[in-house]
């Protein structure tokens, strides 16, 4: 025990081993769902679906364990949402790129990636956005989270008319994620100890028992090697116009899907300096490159923080032994497949529900009384939820902050960097 507490500080931050591991699995319980999802959309880009599986949990344990042993933080990295998506309907299927190309258009971006962290760009782009635009990101990550989760229960649908409509709530699966969100906001407001957890698992098992969703067919299954996608780079396609520009757009969503995700789980779990900085975020940066690099010579798409994580924040994780947690189990899983499987998504969705209305108390802090502060705000915001990417909400908000204050004559109150970065995201989305 006291190894572990030299080398993550626990006293300090607050945490006991306990604490640490229950956050963890906390964790990784609302994200688990990314070894069964990834395969199913990186198949339909030719990749075969088992060697994904372990390209998955291995690439998120190696960037995890980096995270948490290097970085020191609670944040846990998998093959972000979205970006595999464009991995296969934009690289693979919109542009004819073969996955393998695509595959080292990811590594490279790691690359770039890396090399960034170390010198400490990365670190200066976030420390160059405002306060009032940190403050929003975090708003902006509880709606999308809670988007996800009310769409993963059921009670937010497609509709063809007006975008998304009230489920169902005849459905015996929404009542039951309705009655989980009840049930967790109970036990939160009770300070129940592991109360994420004992709500995903009460739900799992009472779907389970009422027969909503098929129990597990078993727990432990022996994992397969991957054939087909390991070390399957293929640098000869690296260099056209096309795969270049492919590199830059997976570089730019990957930096501010993670630079979003650090700010606004960092400001939940009190990383955050009196500025709005997170220190040591250099160190995230790499654990976040190192982990696209190795999860790309596996074989899956960018690996990145997740928002997620802020579940298990809330949970009480503070210093890299949850991250650690997490990775364990995302080795783990290549043995439970059968179990983890059988968790239907009605029963992590209350989960992030909750979570999501727990980081609305930034909302508070913006200046909504300062139009120039708040319009960028509020794009932040609204931005993340409607187009799904915390990328395009972050993005939203540099460019419209940069552009309203040189348009009120208040340029000196913006850091020099932002505007660059401002002409830069103008640029990238002109073009793609």
């Amino acid at each position: 025990m006291e190894s572990l507490e030299r080398w993550f500080h626990l006293r300090e931050r607050g945490t006991t081993v306990a604490t640490e591991l229950r956050a963890g699995v906390t964790t990784f319980l609302t994200m688990a769902y990314i070894l069964l999802v990834n395969p199913q959309i990186l198949a339909e880009a030719g990749m075969p679906p088992e060697d994904v599986v372990f390209a998955t949990a291995v690439g998120s344990a190696v960037a995890t364990f980096i995270m948490g042993v290097y970085a020191n933080f609670p944040f846990a990295l998998a093959p972000g949402m979205g970006i595999n998506a464009y991995f296969t309907y934009g690289i693979v299927k919109g542009l004819g790129v073969d996955w393998r190309v695509a595959l080292t258009a990811v590594f490279a971006e790691g690359l770039i990636f890396l090399v960034l962290s170390f010198g400490g760009v990365r670190t200066l782009l976030i420390n160059a956005i405002p306060q009032s635009l940190k403050l929003a990101t975090t708003t902006g990550i509880g709606l999308f989270l809670a988007l996800i989760g009310l769409r993963n229960g059921g009670l937010v649908v497609a509709s063809p008319e007006t975008l998304v409509q009230l489920g169902n709530l005849h459905e015996g699966s929404v009542l039951l994620g309705l009655a989980g969100l009840l049930l967790i906001g109970a036990l939160v407001t009770r300070r129940v100890k592991g109360a994420l957890l004992i709500g995903i698992a009460v739900v799992a098992v009472s779907a389970w028992v009422l027969g909503l969703s098929p129990g597990p067919s078993g727990v432990f299954r022996w994992p397969s090697l991957p054939r087909e996608t390991l070390g399957a780079l293929d640098f000869r396609g690296l260099f056209s116009m096309k795969v270049l520009g492919v590199t830059l757009a997976l570089f730019f969503v990957d930096v501010f899907d993670t630079a979003g995700t650090l700010l606004g789980v960092g400001r939940l779990g009190g990383f955050l300096t009196p500025r709005g900085e997170l220190p040591g975020a250099g160190r995230a940066f790499v654990a976040d490159a190192v982990g696209t690099m190795a999860g790309a010579a596996l074989g899956t798409s960018a690996i990145t923080t997740y928002i997620e994580s802020a579940a298990g924040v809330e949970e009480g994780g503070r210093t890299g032994l949850t991250a650690v947690t997490v990775a364990g189990l995302f080795l783990l899983s290549l043995f439970c497949i059968p179990l983890l499987s059988a968790i239907p998504a009605v029963a992590t969705a209350p989960a992030l529900v909750a979570v999501g209305a727990m980081m609305m108390s930034g909302a508070v802090e913006v200046p909504w009384t300062r139009f120039d502060e708040a319009l960028p705000a509020f794009l932040t915001v609204a931005m993340m939820p409607f187009t799904y990417s915390i990328a395009h909400g972050v993005s939203a908000g540099i460019v419209s902050y940069a552009v309203l204050k040189l348009l009120t004559g208040r340029h000196r109150d913006t850091h020099p960097v932002l505007y660059g970065l401002a002409g830069l995201l103008g640029l990238y989305h002109a073009l793609v």
